[in-house]
């Protein structure tokens, strides 16, 4: 693993596979409050490295900044920076969220916006497709290879000049899964990185299987504005996004997080995009977007990318970047109103005999023509 720059503009930048260079974290000065590092040093001002080098090769030009039709990283119509919104996009593992959560993270930053792409995950895969699939350090690791960690050895350049992030998980068999989340959020708030990196939007991608302990962080703390949960229309889908309506339920009382909406992902064909949005119905929430399968995706991550970056004119890109914009123009979020379990057994087995009459060409009643 390369050694860290100990000095500002002293040695070279962190570097993590694929070339892409560690982002500089805040000055200990700048910080809001005097706000204590959690490293011994002062770091750099916040910079997004312009190329990489390679073995002392020199830096070569940003991605983005080669590429035809993209933003040059001003807001949207040179509007100024509002309120940073923080997301959180949950889902079973799976499912295709790591997946629609780096796509919706590189259509905004092709709009202009300064994005940060935060993994939730312990597998810490989230944002190897904003990277030519390659991984970068977590914050766990480097906390148990250091013991004090500074921002800037943990934010790394990606797809755009997208910052990212994984918080990482514990030992294999060793402590809780969600505490990476709990100690990367904090470490990232005690140095004030989202202010001094002057972001747009951070966007939390967590796993949906369970929501507890650090899982529930973005959701219990009110960290994030706006929740969204990707699911399909299999069950164990609709399981894990109705429990998580649960766990907003939950803690709205108490200033947490609200529900957006859904992302209905490899919703393909007529029955599968009608029991998402009876699910939908009966719960009170809506669907964001509808994500269809597609070998796009399939390709663009075998080449370790997003569908945006490696297929830019493609349907499935379109799709994303709509999604994006309707990320972008959602301001008002709800408490959803899940079905309890015995509600939720009923509901499955309603569409299931109605899926089997299809299938044996059987109409038994309007709600089976799908």
């Amino acid at each position: 693993m390369a050694t860290r720059n100990t000095t500002a503009g002293e040695g070279s930048a962190r570097k993590s596979g694929g070339g892409r260079t560690a982002a500089k974290a805040p000055s200990a000065a700048a910080r809001a409050g005097g706000a204590p590092a959690a490293g011994p040093e002062a770091a750099a001002a916040p910079r997004a490295a312009a190329g990489c080098s390679c073995g002392g090769a020199p830096a070569g030009p940003a991605r983005a900044a080669s590429a035809p039709g993209r933003s040059n990283g001003t807001r949207p119509g040179g509007a100024a920076r509002k309120k940073i919104k923080q997301i959180a996009i949950y889902g079973k593992g799976g499912i295709g969220k790591s997946t629609t959560t780096s796509n919706l993270s590189a259509a905004l930053a092709d709009m202009g916006y300064k994005v940060m792409q935060f993994g939730c995950d312990p597998k810490a895969d989230s944002t190897n497709t904003l990277r030519d699939g390659t991984y970068i350090p977590t914050i766990l690791e480097l906390l148990r290879e250091k013991g004090r960690v500074e921002a800037r050895e943990a934010i790394f350049e990606g797809y755009n000049g997208i910052y990212c992030v994984e918080a990482g998980g514990p030992s294999p068999g060793v402590g809780c899964a969600g505490r990476g989340i709990i100690t990367a959020v904090q470490l990232l708030k005690q140095q004030n990185v989202y202010e001094e990196l002057d972001l747009d939007y951070v966007i939390y991608d967590v796993l949906g299987d369970v929501v507890c302990g650090g899982f529930a962080v973005p959701i219990r703390e009110g960290i994030a504005q706006h929740v969204f949960t990707v699911s399909s229309s299999d069950f164990m889908a609709i399981y894990a996004a109705n429990n998580l309506f649960r766990g907003i339920q939950k803690y709205s009382n108490a200033g947490g997080a609200l529900l957006g909406g859904l992302i209905a992902n490899s919703v393909s064909s007529g029955y599968q995009r009608a029991i998402v949005d009876d699910f939908v119905q009966q719960t009170g929430t809506k669907v964001m977007q509808y994500v269809p399968r597609s070998i796009t995706v399939t390709q663009s991550e075998l080449s370790g990318k997003t569908a945006i970056e490696a297929a830019p004119e493609s349907e499935q890109a379109e799709v994303y970047r709509e999604l994006a914009r309707r990320v972008e123009a959602h301001e008002e979020s709800t408490v959803p109103k899940p079905l309890d379990a015995q509600d939720l057994r009923a509901w499955a087995a309603k569409w299931s005999d109605q899926i089997l009459a299809v299938e044996r060409g059987e109409v038994r009643s309007a709600g089976a023509q799908i």
